[in-house]
């Protein structure tokens, strides 16, 4: 039997755009909570989604944005966020969300890359402050020309030299600020909206480590919430903690627009994640569901050991980014009450999510899976010439279906590399991840196609605490910033297994003739200066050094074989950590 699956047909798919859907549910739920941000001491009820979201999308429209004009955030998990990602979505804006763990440089990037007119930042981001990515963006009007405002998501803006105007939400949000917008102005804006417009622009890394944004709908998103959340038997009376980041799909789709397309409450604990705000909300709010990367959950747990909450309302964990094992999900029952834990499969081109366990799955086929296709959706896996494999022949996972992204912002050649349509005229996705679609068409992930390094995945044994949320870091950029280095004449960036993290950056490098070795540390943070800290190589290798080779171990066409240097820095480590016999 041929590896393609195809989900059911029903229930009916979602025509309305957000815009709609918005008024829609404030009319249903009205004063209900609709989503409450502790850390803040705030909360957004249903009505105020449509209240506020209105202020924002006539704001938006005074300082001259149009259908079509990009906006950008940078920011933790505050109800700012939600309220500008609302409003965008009214006057047909798509909102770019920036990574929170970008350097001033990225962001830079990334704005340029998205043509961004608009861009709301933080001051800072937990401990973190965002002032040199405020400054960087203002001083740069060459290279970003399009941008014309700076909302800083604080009472004060910085006071900070800017050739880019920089002010406070609270001033851009005011009733003077939108005056000028009547409501006729914003219904006639609001009209201009289709649910084939791009609702959403994710940053994704890919194998050339080029900055890709993919495009999604408001149909994309919102079907995608509502299957998902109805996969989760979502109803009024649940309330989700969501410790995952808003830029990512797991926060913004599986999170958010998924509570909000059941009218249920979302709790957002921290900005960043912290696990003792976590539980702290899961007690106080008495959520019902809980969603987080396994390496959060452990997190969790570690800190109720001092905390000694007695969580009894928690009826449901989704987990994201890997497989649930067995273990982790026999302390999750004991130590936080969630009798069951769904595991989620996607990639942000498929708005994310297209595998899902179900609460009807036994503990091995959630432990051991990510479930079986969802509705409105096709899978197949096939191999390198793009042939359907049989069931049970792993082979590189492509899916389709109403879930596909639109294409990559602005970059029809990347579309065309991961887009293709086969000869039926059916459009499919190449996700890069091996997979294996079992007789009963499960799904099983059995490696990666691709090279990315996915910092902060579940490892095999969890006894340690992980504060992250599963970066994906690409090679390429990183060997590309090696390569600036004066003493480093070659750079090869590969994964290294890691008890805490599961995969961390290695990197093999060849010293320039005649110069002296840089120290690990400062390779460390060479990288530091211009990528995000979890992108700097916490190992570095240097060939010709014992146990690593004289050579790049390489292919008959000269092409570095990253497999075969994965194993030598894998095996390096584990010696470096071997204690010696007293």
């Amino acid at each position: 039997m041929p590896s393609i699956v195809r989900g059911p047909r029903s229930p009916v798919l979602c025509t309305q755009t957000l815009g709609e859907l918005i008024e829609a549910q404030a009319h249903r739920n009205s004063s209900r909570t609709g989503a409450s941000f502790p850390w803040q001491h705030h909360s957004l009820s249903y009505q105020q989604f449509a209240d506020r979201s209105k202020l924002l999308a006539k704001s938006m429209l005074e300082v001259g944005l149009q259908h079509g004009d990009c906006i950008g955030i940078m920011a933790g998990n505050c109800y700012q966020y939600i309220e500008v990602f609302l409003g965008a979505a009214r006057i047909g804006c798509p909102l770019v969300v920036f990574n929170n763990t970008y350097s001033a440089e990225e962001l830079c990037s990334a704005l340029s890359v998205s043509c961004c007119k608009l861009l709301f930042l933080a001051s800072n981001i937990g401990l973190k402050s965002l002032e040199s990515h405020i400054q960087a963006v203002g001083i740069r009007p060459e290279e970003l020309p399009l941008l014309k405002r700076i909302v800083q998501l604080s009472r004060k803006t910085m006071n900070i030299p800017s050739n880019v105007e920089i002010m406070p939400y609270s001033a851009f949000v005011s009733n003077d600020h939108s005056a000028s917008i009547n409501d006729a102005t914003l219904r006639r804006a609001e009209c201009k909206v289709r649910n084939t417009d791009v609702l959403n622009l994710q940053f994704t890394s890919g194998t050339t480590g080029a900055p890709k944004a993919a495009m999604l709908t408001h149909f994309n998103l919102i079907n995608n919430a509502l299957l998902f959340g109805s996969g989760l038997r979502l109803t009024d009376k649940d309330i989700v903690c969501c410790p995952p980041p808003l830029f990512h799909c797991f926060g913004l789709v599986m999170g958010f627009l998924g509570a909000f397309t059941h009218s249920s409450s979302i709790v957002f604990p921290c900005d960043q994640f912290d696990a003792n705000l976590v539980l702290d909300a899961v007690s106080e709010a008495k959520c019902t569901v809980i969603l987080g990367v396994p390496t959060m959950f452990i997190a969790q747990m570690e800190a109720n050991k001092r905390k000694g909450y007695r969580l009894d309302t928690l009826r449901l964990g989704v987990g994201a980014g890997s497989t649930v094992p067995a273990p982790l999900m026999r302390d999750l029952r004991q130590k936080m009450g969630i009798e069951t834990m769904l595991i989620a499969y996607g990639m942000t081109e498929t708005s994310p999510v297209s595998f899902m366990t179900s609460i009807e799955d036994d503990d091995e086929r959630r432990a051991t899976t990510v479930g079986r296709i969802q509705p409105h959706t096709l899978a197949k896996v096939v191999d390198s010439e793009g042939n359907i494999l049989p069931r049970g022949v792993p082979g590189e996972l492509c899916v389709g279906g109403y879930l596909l992204q639109k294409g990559y912002w602005q970059n029809e050649a990347k579309t065309a590399e991961v887009m293709k349509l086969d000869d039926a005229g059916i459009r499919w996705v190449y996700t890069g991840d091996e997979c294996v679609i079992t007789a009963d068409e499960y799904c099983v992930v059995t490696g990666r196609i691709k090279d990315l390094i996915i910092r902060g995945r579940s490892p095999e044994h969890y006894d340690s605490l992980i504060l992250t949320r599963g970066e994906n870091i690409s090679p390429v950029q990183v060997e590309d910033r090696l390569l600036e280095h004066k003493s480093i004449a070659d750079a090869c960036v590969v994964s290294i297994k890691d008890s805490k993290y599961g995969e961390v950056v290695g990197c093999f490098l060849r010293l320039e003739e005649n110069s002296s070795k840089p120290s690990n540390a400062e390779v460390n943070q060479w990288v530091r200066q211009r990528l995000g800290s979890h992108k700097a190589p916490q190992h570095v290798f240097w060939i010709g050094d014992p146990g690593v080779g004289l050579d790049y171990p390489k292919t008959g066409s000269g092409k570095i074989q990253k497999h075969i240097l994965r194993t030598v820095g894998d095996k390096l480590v584990a010696g470096m950590q071997v204690k010696p016999k007293l």
